[in-house]
């Protein structure tokens, strides 16, 4: 079977603050099928190990990714094969496996990746998942990508049938109603092994006021080099440690902070603006939020979630006592 490799992560002092190059990833030779239980373990632990590296508001997570690990480990099942046969509910109970991990490895069993781990290790690529939808190419993906900001599967069919996917500039119906039969027929198989154990698909909405306060904090540790950095594998060349991360936990949530990283941010000059939230709650379900600079409106200038506008304008005129401002454009 290929091997994974990984180089662990390296944090050394940079100023005052941490500089961290994560290039752990899959070598050359690596394919879906390093799906044993060895190449499964490696990659719990690589999560755990990274989210120590990069300051972990809550050790709980990384403990629970170790423990998780010690299972698949020692299991005499493939834990892959297991998720194949009888779905998510066999992996769920396994000893130290909860509803989250247990998704974690029915992606791997899918794909041969897991998301939420390229994204800490810089080599994240939603646009190629995207591009496995037939009749989706390189430019489409990024624009799905980049402006109804979905980096799975399940997340850009949510976009088709609550109708973002309709809306998008130069779409049409015809073609949305097309990505949206895709989307069906690639995810049933997925969805009958996963509805055993799984609850509400997303989360409800966070409140904007806790996104726009990791968001403050975030580019407040960010500019003070108070943050890890990563080394992405995405528009970087030379291969410098660059994008601060935060991992914080408010309210019950598991947040994750990135300035953006896509394609759209590099071209805009918005690198250093766009920051991505990654909300994950209690029953291990996440969504993403992307919080920008308002460039126009009664908001201008102001930090805005992007979609949420409205709430944005309520709550800043809440803060300032004053009467609800208006919504910007």
């Amino acid at each position: 079977m290929p091997r994974l490799t990984q180089r662990k992560p390296v944090a050394r002092a940079a100023g005052h603050g941490v500089r961290m190059e994560t290039h752990a990833q899959p070598d050359s030779t690596s394919r879906p099928s390093d799906r044993g239980n060895a190449a499964v373990a490696q990659m719990l632990r690589e999560m755990a190990d990274l989210l120590q590296a990069q300051g972990e508001a809550n050790p709980f997570r990384s403990a629970a990714y170790r423990r998780a690990a010690d299972t698949v480990a020692a299991s005499p099942v493939a834990v892959v094969e297991l998720f194949e046969r009888e779905g998510l509910s066999a992996l769920d109970a396994l000893p130290g496996i909860g509803p989250g991990i247990a998704a974690a490895i029915a992606e791997i069993a899918q794909t041969g990746r897991w998301t939420r781990l390229d994204r800490l290790r810089g080599t994240s690529d939603p646009q190629a998942v995207l591009r496995t939808i037939p009749g989706v190419g390189s430019q489409l993906a990024a624009r799905l990508h980049d402006e109804l900001g979905v980096e799975t599967l399940e997340e850009l069919e949510l976009a088709a049938h609550d109708g973002r996917l309709e809306r998008l500039p130069q779409l049409g119906a015809r073609r949305a109603a097309a990505i949206r039969a895709a989307l069906t027929q690639l995810l049933d198989r997925t969805r009958l092994l996963r509805r055993p154990a799984a609850g509400p698909s997303l989360q409800p909405q966070v409140p904007v006021e806790l996104l726009l306060d990791v968001d403050r904090q975030y580019r407040a540790a960010a500019a003070a080099g108070q943050l890890p950095r990563i080394s992405t594998r995405r528009f970087n060349p030379e291969g410098k440690p660059w994008l601060p991360v935060l991992h914080t936990h408010r309210a019950g949530h598991n947040v994750t902070a990135l300035y953006s990283n896509t394609a759209r941010a590099h071209e805009l000059g918005r690198t250093h603006d766009w920051v991505v939230l990654y909300v994950e709650d209690g029953a291990h379900r996440e969504r993403q939020y992307t919080v920008v600079t308002a460039a126009r409106g009664a908001l201008a200038g102001r930090r805005v979630v992007r979609g949420r506008e409205d709430e944005c304008a309520a709550w800043y005129a809440r803060a300032a006592g004053a009467p609800r401002a208006a919504t910007a454009a």
